[in-house]
């Protein structure tokens, strides 16, 4: 109920909130945990863009803009697994791995800004907008993470997938992929604009759903242990390790 009362019905009380007082534009952010949800927090987190969209639909006009952006773990944000592994190592205990060919996509939080900064920009209401990016599997993470610690030889252990873990993230259903607008560096998702002639669902269909595939950190580009360590040196708490300094990921 957490994550109802804060996702679900406060995101509808600042949307309310936000309309009355005629703010511009408001930008939702989302996450990849709302496109197969498996738990509460990320049904939750689908529910708030449902609510996202349905406030933007009598908006036309109105002078406020909403949508929203979507996007997977920051690198070395809090829930990130980056701090961990360098913790671990540290204390000389090993690094621990649910599943090595496990992915994740990989992001910086200069990506993040800018994804957010992107829909402030170019949103119209209702849309929902990803940022391409590269993914890693989690041994490549760990093994760039050794590499840069100058600790290669380092004892990496196997411990299962735990309960609730995927085992990769999507960004994009099979049939928001369909109805995508690809912009360069971005995926646009408008808003479904489907009226309820449920006649039309048994006459005609849509090749280009059947032929759509979702997005996600198993077919996107992937980085190999070169890449991985190029991306992780974008970070500065990764630059302060890599010269031997003590940092903290919040530093």
């Amino acid at each position: 109920m957490e994550a109802v009362r804060t996702n679900v019905l406060g995101t509808e009380n600042v949307l309310e909130a936000a309309i009355a007082a005629g703010v511009r534009r408001v930008v939702c952010l989302s996450t990849d945990k709302a496109v197969y949800p498996i738990n509460a927090m990320g049904i939750s987190k689908a529910m708030m863009e449902k609510v996202m969209v349905a406030a933007s639909r009598n908006l036309e006009g109105a002078g406020t803009v909403i949508c929203g952006t979507r996007y997977g773990n920051v690198m070395a944000s809090r829930g990130s697994v980056i701090p961990l592994f360098v913790d671990q190592v540290r204390a000389g205990r090993p690094i621990t791995i649910t599943d090595p060919s496990m992915t994740r996509f990989m992001m910086t939080l200069d990506d993040a800004v800018d994804l957010v900064l992107y829909a402030f920009e170019h949103g119209r209401n209702g849309d929902i907008f990803v940022q391409k990016a590269p993914a890693a599997t989690v041994e490549t993470l760990a093994k760039a993470i050794l590499v840069l610690m100058k600790k290669v030889d380092h004892e990496m252990r196997v411990i299962g997938t735990r309960h609730g873990e995927k085992l990769y993230e999507a960004l994009l259903s099979r049939e928001e992929r369909a109805a995508v607008e690809d912009l360069d560096g971005y995926f646009r998702v408008p808003a479904d604009a489907r009226d309820l002639n449920y006649d039309k669902f048994f006459e005609f269909g849509e090749e280009r759903i059947t032929q759509a595939v979702e997005y996600t950190s198993h077919n996107t580009e992937r980085l190999d242990l070169e890449g991985m360590t190029r991306l992780l040196l974008k970070l500065d708490f990764m630059q302060r390790i890599a010269r031997g300094e003590h940092a903290d990921a919040q530093d």
